[in-house]
C-alpha cells in the first residue's frame, strides 16, 4: 500500500524561456523598395520546387514585401518569364 520515497531522485529542472529576436525580412535589410518582376532569381527563391509561393513564415518576408513579391510574382507568370506550375 504504501511505497516509500527513493532516496537519489533528482529534483526536476526548470526550462529557461528565452525569446529569440525576430529576424528582418530579407528585402526590409537589403533596403529594397521595389520586387521588380523581370528579377527572376529573387522570384525563385520566394517559390518551391513546384512552383508555389512560399508563406511569410517559411519565407521570412514582412508583410508589406510579400505583397509585393505577390504581385510581382503574378506578373512574371502573366508574362511566362516563370512557370505557373513545375
Amino acid at each position: 500500500m504504501f511505497k516509500p520515497k527513493s532516496k537519489n531522485k533528482k529534483p526536476k529542472k526548470r526550462k529557461v524561456v528565452r525569446f529569440r529576436e525576430r529576424s528582418k525580412c530579407r528585402f526590409c535589410r537589403e533596403k529594397i523598395t521595389h520586387i521588380d518582376y523581370k528579377d527572376v532569381q529573387t522570384l525563385q527563391k520566394l517559390t518551391t520546387t513546384r512552383g508555389k509561393m512560399l508563406s511569410r513564415k517559411r519565407s521570412g518576408n514582412c508583410a508589406k514585401h510579400q505583397r509585393e513579391a505577390k504581385r510581382a510574382l503574378k506578373r512574371a507568370r502573366f508574362l511566362s518569364l516563370m512557370p505557373f506550375v513545375a
